[in-house]
């Protein structure tokens, strides 16, 4: 059972605070013949599997590297990785597969965009007193979110078996209160940067893994 990450959106759908706990690893390396089975495409964020996924390569992944040298702008050594993917000649070659890490922009984005879509469900619901997206469960993990009476959201990414999220949500809650609101250096809505708050909020975390409750 794991906790992935935290986020913190204030009331206009901003990002305040976010914590990463623990990043699985998505790389693989594996050796493919010509031709490849997999579409791939070249993208700002590296050369990019938009089609056929396989053997544990899924779509969005990105190429690291190739026979043990990085990928990087989308070259090896100042040649063009694509035009080595194109030339049956370099083949058979090893390559790592591995998905795209975020950037702060790009995790200010999301937070922002889950922010919309929470209003949109409240407007989608055909009981007048729904209180939004609390909980949203996929294959690989499940996303809870507590909205506070003024707008905050605390959101929790956690394993789908992990138990006493519920009881987390609470507590980053208490946490907030104590260590941010009721610190007089901090400005409501705004970044929340406090060594308290951080340790508060890993300690939390951690017993949650640990007992299944962060009480």
């Amino acid at each position: 059972m794991t906790v992935f990450g935290i986020f913190v959106i204030n009331k206009a759908g901003g990002l305040i605070f976010q914590y990463d706990h623990y990043k699985p690893n998505f790389e693989m390396e594996k050796t493919l013949s010509y031709p490849l089975e997999l579409k791939l495409e070249e993208q700002s964020e590296g050369i990019t599997v938009i089609f056929g996924q396989r053997d544990g390569i899924r779509v969005g992944h990105i190429i690291l590297a190739i026979n043990g040298k990085p990928v990087q702008g989308g070259r090896i050594d100042g040649v063009s990785a694509m035009d080595i993917l194109k030339n049956e000649k370099e083949f058979p070659l090893s390559i790592k597969f591995g998905r795209r890490k975020l950037s702060s922009n790009q995790k200010i984005m999301l937070a922002s965009m889950f922010h919309s879509l929470y209003a949109i469900s409240v407007q989608l619901s055909p009981n007048s007193t729904s209180s939004g997206i609390q909980k949203l469960e996929t294959d690989a993990f499940t996303l809870h979110c507590k909205q506070t009476l003024t707008g905050v959201k605390f959101v929790v990414i956690a394993d789908n078996k992990q138990l006493g999220v519920d009881s987390l949500l609470n507590k980053l809650y208490r946490i907030y209160a104590d260590y941010a609101l009721k610190n007089p250096f901090y400005s409501l809505e705004m970044p929340i940067r406090a060594e308290l708050f951080d340790s508060h909020v890993i300690a939390a975390v951690e017993k949650t893994q640990k007992t299944g409750s962060a009480t």
